[in-house]
């Protein structure tokens, strides 16, 4: 019987101590997946990790201008505000407000039926002083078209806003902010990088402003990117309560010490790097 139980204990701590090591293997193997978004197999760079790659002919990305001179991300506490799918008949007022609170904001335009349909829209941007980059040509999802499909998308669209405004979007940003090693690839090769975000007020499912506004400020972090909507949906399920939320967002932030930003101004005095996927 001694023997029997012994070898029974033996037998159970073997197993215990096997499960250990699964659990910790577990562990390690979802450490490395944190930076790693989805499971296509693209890596998410940090602004901070950003800020160390200076371009190779020395090019440096510009500072933000405060009311007390440039702003240095790496000793200020910034964030940066985004816009996806304008413009639309609401990015007057959007550029209202940030005008009203002196700061700027990055547009993720839209090519079809947005900046060559206003524009006017995307040159007042440019003329605040905000960044105006792509959302592709029509939004198709990237990672669910041919190579040959995702390359026109992203180039139609940043086509789009160099006719308008004469400046040719280094960054791009994928539709539903969904990428792979293929479009990031892609997105190499046409000397472009991606950017998604880190804080989302889900304004596509709400016309609750004062929701949206604390979901923002519930996920906003020192070096956040922010992912809110220029657009107008008919059917008043979403998007409508956009506009509402911002003055909130930006005051209380404000309030809390950040410095408004535009994503390129984020990574400075680094450069954006094609193929990269910042977050």
């Amino acid at each position: 019987m001694r023997s029997t139980t012994g070898a029974r204990r033996a037998g159970i701590g073997a197993e215990a101590g096997r499960r250990v090591r699964l659990g910790a293997a577990v562990v390690v193997t979802a450490a490395l997946g944190l930076g790693l978004a989805g499971c296509n197999g693209y890596q998410s760079t940090s602004p901070s990790a950003a800020r160390k790659h200076v371009a190779a002919d020395g090019r440096t990305a510009a500072f933000a201008q405060g009311a007390d001179g440039p702003v240095d991300c790496r000793k200020a506490k910034c964030v940066a505000l985004t816009f996806d799918a304008g413009p639309s008949v609401r990015a007057p007022q959007i550029l209202s407000i940030l005008r009203k609170f002196h700061v700027h904001a990055t547009f993720f335009t839209l090519g079809k039926n947005h900046v060559m349909k206003h524009p006017q829209m995307v040159r007042d941007m440019v003329a605040q002083g905000d960044e105006v980059e792509t959302l592709t040509w029509s939004h198709q999802i990237l990672t669910k078209i041919s190579s040959s499909e995702i390359r026109k998308e992203i180039t139609e669209g940043r086509d789009a806003v160099q006719k308008v405004t004469g400046v040719r979007p280094m960054l791009l940003r994928p539709p539903q902010g969904r990428t792979s090693s293929k479009v990031t690839a892609i997105a190499r090769d046409l000397g472009m990088a991606e950017v998604v975000w880190s804080a989302n007020g889900q304004d596509y499912r709400t016309t609750d402003s004062a929701l949206i506004a604390k979901r923002i400020l519930q996920q906003t972090k020192p070096d956040g990117i922010i992912l809110l909507h220029d657009l107008v949906d008919p059917t008043n399920k979403g998007y409508n309560g956009t506009v509402a939320s911002i003055a909130p967002i930006v005051s209380t932030l404000q309030a809390r010490g950040y410095t408004f930003v535009t994503v390129s101004q984020l990574l400075a005095p680094g450069t954006p790097q094609p193929g990269k996927v910042y977050k």
